[in-house]
């Protein structure tokens, strides 16, 4: 069996890596924000479900909770009445996001905290409302220096979806193993699949880097 052969599946493979990588990434952004502020708020109630969060997906493995969310959760929704059953994608996005949104909370946390207190002491001066001295004070300066980080987390994020193949799901690494199995040819597979995780790493690097230059400018403008 040649190795181009291996192409067809191989692709089919990353097709659903690539999703699982934007979609987790997009939602883990997101998470981020929400309890990376969160973990700022004088609300203690928020900011201890903020803190729990950080910690507990942190703290654990990433394996352990998408095997947790995959196999435990319907278990337990099954003992209260609720059907908690979720497609292997959906385990696989809600899984990656959870756990890349609490590094990244620490990372929002970090970016706000960084700005400096005179500029809420100037933005205060000025009868600022929270609302406002945070979508125009405190995000544009904390967003660019947020991002490199985000775009390391980006990256580990596309390397940690290799996980998603123990539930059976056909990502990359999924159709590599079904392909090794077949042909016990594991140097050519294996050997393919570095390369094209590295490639798709590339890119999206790339695309992180196009993506900072963007946010650099809008801090500048905001100037």
């Amino acid at each position: 069996m040649e190795w181009t052969s291996y192409l067809a599946p191989l692709s089919q493979g990353a097709w659903v890596t690539v999703q699982l990588t934007v979609y987790s990434t997009i939602l883990g952004g997101i998470c981020a924000f929400l309890f990376g502020l969160g973990k700022l708020s004088h609300n203690p109630l928020l900011k201890g479900i903020s803190v729990a969060y950080i910690e507990i997906f942190r703290g654990t493995s990433l394996l352990v909770q998408l095997f947790w969310i995959y196999f435990a959760l319907p278990i337990m929704g099954q003992a209260i009445g609720l059907d908690l059953r979720f497609p292997p994608v959906v385990a696989g996005v809600v899984a990656l996001a959870l756990n890349i949104g609490a590094y990244g909370a620490e990372v929002v946390r970090g970016a706000v905290q960084a700005v400096p207190k005179e500029q809420y002491e100037a933005a205060t001066a000025l009868n600022f409302t929270s609302r406002k001295r945070l979508w125009r004070i405190t995000l544009p300066q904390a967003i660019p220096e947020m991002m490199p980080t985000f775009g390391n987390l980006a990256v580990q994020n596309l390397k940690d979806t290799a996980l998603v193949s123990l539930i059976s799901l056909g990502d990359m690494a999924f159709r590599a193993e079904q392909i090794r199995n077949f042909t016990q040819d594991s140097v050519t597979v294996y050997t393919l699949v570095l390369f094209m995780y590295f490639g798709m790493a590339l890119v999206l690097t790339a695309c992180m880097k196009l993506l900072e230059r963007y946010v650099g400018r809008w801090r500048a403008a905001g100037r």
